[in-house]
C-alpha cells in the first residue's frame, strides 16, 4: 500500500467508489441495479426543485444510462419500499437498511438538537400542536400537511403553515415518516405503517456505533477523502467524529495517505479499488454525491462548481 497517492490516482479512486467504473446493464435497469448504484453512493440527495428533472433522478442516469424514473419512485412506496426519506446529507433519499443508524438523530430532534434552530425552537414552544398532528397523522394518515383544515402557509418555499411546522418537526423527531408523493408533496404517515417489519425490528446501535458505520458508509462511497469531506456525507458533527475516525484508523479499515497537491491527509478506504483506467461521462446535477463537497470537487477536479 502507498503513502502517497498522486492526483490522477485519487481521482479514478473516487470515481470508481462511487460506481463509474461499473458496466451499464444490458437491457432496461431494475431494482438490482438500483440497489447496487446505492450501495456506491449510500443515498441519494432529494432536489426540491424541477427545473429539467428533480436532481434526484440524476446520479443514476449518470451511472445507469437511461432508466424509468418510476423505478425509484417505486422504491420509496409500498411496504416492499428500498428507501425511505430523512435528513441524511440534506433530504435525502436512504437504503432501508440505514434506518437504524439514523435513529439518534431523531431521538436528538425530539430533544431540539440535530434540526433547524428555528423549528427547534417553535417545537419547544408549540407542544400541544404537535401533540395534535401526530393524532391526525395515527388517525387519518396517510396525509399531507395541505389536509389541515384552517391552516395555509404565508407563500414562498419557507411560509410553512402552523400545521407544516408540526409536520417537519414530527418528521425530523422520526414519529411520521413519508408514505408516498404526489405532485411532489410529501403524504405522512408512521413509521410502523410504512416501513418494511424487517427494518422495524433490527437493533437499534448506540450513537457511537452508528456514527462509526456512517463513517464506513461515507468512505466506501468516497474511496479517497478528507476528515471533512468523510463528516460532511451525513453532515456529523466534529464532536462525534474524531474519535471513530481514530478507531477506524486504528482498525485498519482507514488508512492515512498523503495526495498529491492536498494540504490534509486523506483516509483511504481499506477496500478502495485503484482503476488503471476510467471511460466515464456523466452528466452531474449539483446533488451529485461526487461533488456534494465543492472544495472535495476543487481539489480533485480543478473545478470551481458553484450554482448562482
Amino acid at each position: 500500500m502507498k503513502d502517497k497517492i498522486s492526483l490522477a490516482m485519487a481521482r479514478r479512486i473516487a470515481l470508481g467508489a462511487q460506481g463509474f467504473n461499473d458496466p451499464r446493464p444490458g437491457g432496461v435497469p431494475d431494482r438490482r441495479h438500483l440497489a447496487r448504484v446505492l450501495s456506491r453512493t449510500g443515498l441519494l440527495q432529494i432536489d426540491s426543485v424541477s427545473a429539467v428533472v428533480r436532481a434526484h433522478y440524476m446520479p443514476l442516469y449518470s451511472r445507469l444510462g437511461p432508466y424509468p424514473l418510476a423505478l425509484l419512485d417505486n422504491a420509496a412506496v409500498t411496504r416492499k419500499r428500498a428507501v425511505f426519506e430523512y435528513w441524511a446529507h440534506e433530504a435525502s433519499f436512504l437504503p432501508v437498511e440505514t434506518y437504524p443508524l439514523m435513529r439518534w438523530r431523531m431521538l436528538r430532534a425530539e430533544q431540539g438538537d440535530e434540526m433547524y434552530l428555528g423549528l427547534a425552537k417553535w417545537g419547544r414552544e408549540r407542544k400541544a400542536m404537535i401533540d395534535e398532528i401526530y393524532a391526525q397523522v395515527a388517525e387519518r394518515g396517510p396525509i399531507a400537511a395541505s389536509d389541515i383544515e384552517g391552516h395555509k402557509g404565508n407563500g414562498g418555499w419557507w411560509g410553512w403553515s402552523e400545521a407544516k411546522h408540526a409536520f417537519e418537526w414530527l418528521f425530523w423527531a422520526g414519529r411520521i415518516t413519508t408514505a408516498y408523493r404526489r405532485g411532489f408533496e410529501r403524504y405522512y404517515d408512521l413509521p410502523e405503517r410504512v416501513l418494511p417489519q424487517a427494518v422495524l425490528d433490527l437493533p437499534v446501535p448506540s450513537v457511537e456505533d452508528a456514527h462509526r458505520e456512517l463513517l464506513r458508509i461515507s468512505a466506501r462511497a468516497h474511496g479517497i477523502a478528507t476528515y471533512g469531506d468523510l463528516r460532511d456525507y451525513f453532515r456529523l458533527a466534529p464532536g462525534d467524529t474524531k474519535d471513530r475516525i481514530e478507531e477506524l484508523v486504528e482498525a485498519g479499515e482507514l488508512l492515512p495517505v498523503k495526495v498529491e497537491s492536498w494540504d490534509k491527509t486523506a483516509y483511504l478506504h481499506k477496500d478502495a479499488r485503484f482503476p488503471r483506467r476510467i471511460e466515464a461521462r456523466a452528466l452531474l446535477a449539483p446533488f451529485d454525491p461526487v461533488v456534494f463537497e465543492r472544495t472535495r470537487t476543487e481539489k480533485l477536479f480543478g473545478f470551481r462548481y458553484r450554482i448562482e
